[in-house]
């Protein structure tokens, strides 16, 4: 009986055993699942407050404002350099619904033909053609000049809109990017510019960047190497495409300076953060870096177009020849990118290295 009776404890004492066991399972389990729940809920905050954040970028910082200039351009003659894709093409096809005689200056023909194609279909103006330039080949610039200066009666706006970041020399020795987007541009505008003059209120466009801030113009390096920079980084190749956009700036501030006087203006647009082909000769984990900034942070080339529209057609910003513009709106700059002797200096040697010195 004892035993038995010792059994029966021994039995009973397991089964309370067992129980409060249960009990210590199912509150460290609703303890857990609790935490979870917190957990969950903190990160659905997180992504929301995220969410929120986006949106009101979206319909702030990252909304561009549109060109909302009625002008009409019937009988006018427009260039767009680098016009057969991104903001080029888009700056072009807004010309053309607005009746101008549209050339696209670029260098591969094919995808040119392809864009007026595009653009006289979705404008229904056929005064849209293409003509040859190849602004890594001053031969080419001074073949595209004297063509057009032939061919063509009159320019009323020149967008100076092609830019790239890839390494390598252009055809004359200079580094390409300092070689397109300055040099080319340079040398373009300055053999047209009498025909400009000739064509009452002209306007000459040339697209810049805000990236120009971290820009710098060592003429040592200009002089030695006929470059911007040195180097064929990513990061290197960036800082000579910033370089080349301060180039852009100061070479309006100094054209402004000497077209005082005459009826031709000039303005330096940035575009805004815009997804374009730009880094297409980038290296492939650059552009796998870029991918999804680009997809979440930059606008479409319809809106990157919008500054440039304002400046070759909005009225009443004669006075504001050449300014830098962001967003549809003049805009202050620092003190390196409205220097008038390193302008005039840029200039000067601009000449020396396209020959017109």
């Amino acid at each position: 009986m004892d035993c038995i009776q010792e059994g029966v404890f021994d039995f009973s004492t397991s089964s309370c055993s067992q129980s409060g066991g249960n009990r210590s399972f199912v509150s460290k389990y609703s303890s857990y699942c609790s935490d979870r729940l917190n957990i969950m809920l903190t990160v659905l905050l997180i992504c929301g407050g995220l969410v929120a954040f986006y949106l009101l970028l979206c319909v702030t910082v990252l909304h561009l404002p549109k060109c909302k200039s009625t002008a009409k351009l019937h009988g006018k003659t427009v260039i767009v350099t680098g016009a057969n894709t991104g903001i080029g093409k888009a700056t072009g096809l807004d010309l053309a619904k607005r009746g101008a005689r549209v050339i696209l200056a670029c260098r591969d023909e094919s995808r040119a033909q392809a864009a007026v194609k595009d653009i006289q279909r979705e404008s229904g103006n056929k005064e849209v053609l293409y003509m040859h330039l190849d602004l890594a080949s001053l031969k080419s610039v001074r073949s595209f000049a004297e063509n057009f200066l032939k061919k063509e009666s009159r320019l009323d706006i020149l967008i100076n809109n092609a830019g790239l970041v890839i390494d390598g020399n252009t055809e004359d020795g200079f580094g390409r990017i300092f070689g397109v987007n300055h040099l080319g541009h340079f040398l373009l505008t300055v053999l047209l510019l009498e025909r400009l003059k000739e064509c009452g209120s002209s306007r000459v466009v040339t697209v810049s960047s805000n990236s120009h801030r971290w820009g710098k113009i060592d003429f040592d390096c200009i002089n030695t190497h006929k470059n911007l920079g040195l180097g064929n980084s990513t990061v290197a190749l960036i800082k000579s495409y910033n370089h080349s956009k301060l180039c852009n700036v100061l070479f309006t501030h100094e054209l402004a300076r000497r077209l005082r006087g005459t009826n031709v203006t000039c303005y330096s647009p940035h575009p805004g953060p815009i997804k374009t082909e730009i880094i297409r000769h980038s290296d492939l984990w650059w552009r796998l870096f870029m991918a999804p900034i680009l997809l979440l942070f930059f606008s479409d080339v319809e809106s990157g177009a919008q500054t440039s529209l304002y400046c070759a057609l909005q009225e009443g910003i004669e006075p504001l020849s050449g300014r830098y513009f962001s967003r549809c709106a003049a805009q202050n700059l620092s003190a390196k990118a409205r220097d008038d002797a390193v302008a005039k200096k840029l200039w000067e040697v601009s000449e020396r290295l396209v020959g017109l010195a």
